[in-house]
């Protein structure tokens, strides 16, 4: 049970396997801070994989995975979404992707869409509605897409829009921006993120400046510019300043609600609904906020799971650690049908889709927000 029992040729292999979901450091580790030893671990294992990177150690499979920028540009073209789709469902294609981005070909991978959230929303103007602020919260909202939402899962995006304007605030979408940089980050590549912080800080520092909030629908987005960018450049106040205005979705609407701004005139009940909480959004300790939102759709029941998914974006799709992944989320999935819920609900899409897999669910909603946009009716 010490660490000098243990050779340092298992180091990587404990490396390998941490995907960051900081749930050692919030519940489980003894030797946080205030203890004397000030022990961060999945920051450690982090500082590992960048000197893995640094030193041309980590695969270049996981290094293309991982590009969600070139992914998103390559796969919202017209034909290549549609064949990308397709092949997501040919088993001997998958073998080959397998072989040769070591995606499993079991693996869940997420669809493609060509009719992007940028271009869905083109020529679309912001809500014209009287500006009130609540709490931290200013009344209007720039939303940081991301590569996720805009490729992805444009329908979430667009949920948000409408659940946001629906009780009068404003959103836009950023003129520009990059990935976000947790997918890089967890790989180590530390240039990629510092690449994509020049890009996507000045933006929304821009935004910031000219009177806009900041949302973003991805709890890992969030936490990138909340935690991770503001730990890695302590001094730079244009990212304190953005970590000070960025918001989860559910969390800006709890401040509207707390100064009365909320719409709560519900016209259509959820019944029971199974939230999973996403370890990016735990993390950020704000609390149960999609789970407060909710929770005022009259007749609503509210199962709440507080356990790791598994997936963490590339650690649910590699061919090495898929098997792991399913391991970590049949408890989930166990308590999910064990809950009989009409719904099925994660913060995270990609959590929902690991989760979601796994049962035989009664409605096609798998995300908060498009829950909150049925329960309105709109």
């Amino acid at each position: 049970m010490e660490v000098d029992g243990v050779a340092k040729s298992d180091y990587g292999k404990v490396v390998d396997q941490c995907f960051m979901c900081d749930l050692c450091y919030q519940t489980k580790c003894p030797y946080v801070p205030p203890h004397e030893w000030n022990v961060d671990f999945p920051h450690l294992m982090l500082r590992a994989k960048a000197l893995q990177f640094k030193k041309g150690e980590r695969k270049l499979s996981h290094k293309i995975i991982s590009n969600t920028g070139l992914q998103g540009k390559v796969g919202s073209l017209p034909v290549v979404a549609q064949a990308i789709n397709a092949a997501n469902h040919n088993r001997t294609l998958r073998k080959v992707l397998e072989k040769t981005l070591d995606l499993d070909h079991r693996a869940h991978l997420p669809e493609f869409h060509s009719k992007t959230l940028r271009r869905r929303d083109k020529g679309r103007s912001p809500l014209a509605a009287e500006i009130t602020a609540a709490g931290p919260t200013r009344g209007r909202v720039a939303l940081f897409a991301t590569c996720y939402c805009n490729v992805n899962t444009p329908d979430i995006a667009q949920d948000l829009i409408k659940v946001f304007e629906h009780n009068g605030i404003p959103v836009c979408l950023t003129s520009r921006e990059e990935c976000c940089g947790m997918p890089k980050l967890e790989q180590g590549d530390l240039e990629s993120v510092d690449r994509y912080r020049q890009t996507n800080i000045p933006e929304l520092v821009r935004l910031v400046d000219d009177g806009w909030d900041i949302v973003a629908a991805i709890p890992s987005c969030v936490l990138m510019f909340k935690q991770e960018l503001p730990l890695m450049y302590p001094n730079d106040p244009d990212v304190l300043k953005v970590k000070q205005a960025i918001f989860d979705p559910f969390e800006y609407l709890l401040h509207r609600h707390k100064a009365g701004l909320l719409d709560t005139g519900f016209r259509q009940e959820l019944g029971k609904v199974a939230w999973h909480v996403p370890c990016h959004q735990r993390v950020q300790n704000i609390g149960p906020k999609t789970k407060e939102v909710l929770s005022l759709v009259p007749g609503i029941e509210i199962e709440v799971i507080e356990r790791c998914s598994g997936h963490d974006g590339t650690y649910g799709v590699r061919a090495g650690t898929y098997e792991r992944s399913q391991k970590i989320a049949r408890p989930v999935i166990a308590r999910a049908k064990k809950a009989e819920a009409d719904y099925l609900v994660s913060d995270c899409p990609m959590a929902a889709s690991q989760i979601a897999d796994g049962l035989e669910l009664k409605h096609g909603e798998t995300n908060p927000l498009s829950l909150l946009r049925k329960a309105y009716g709109i």
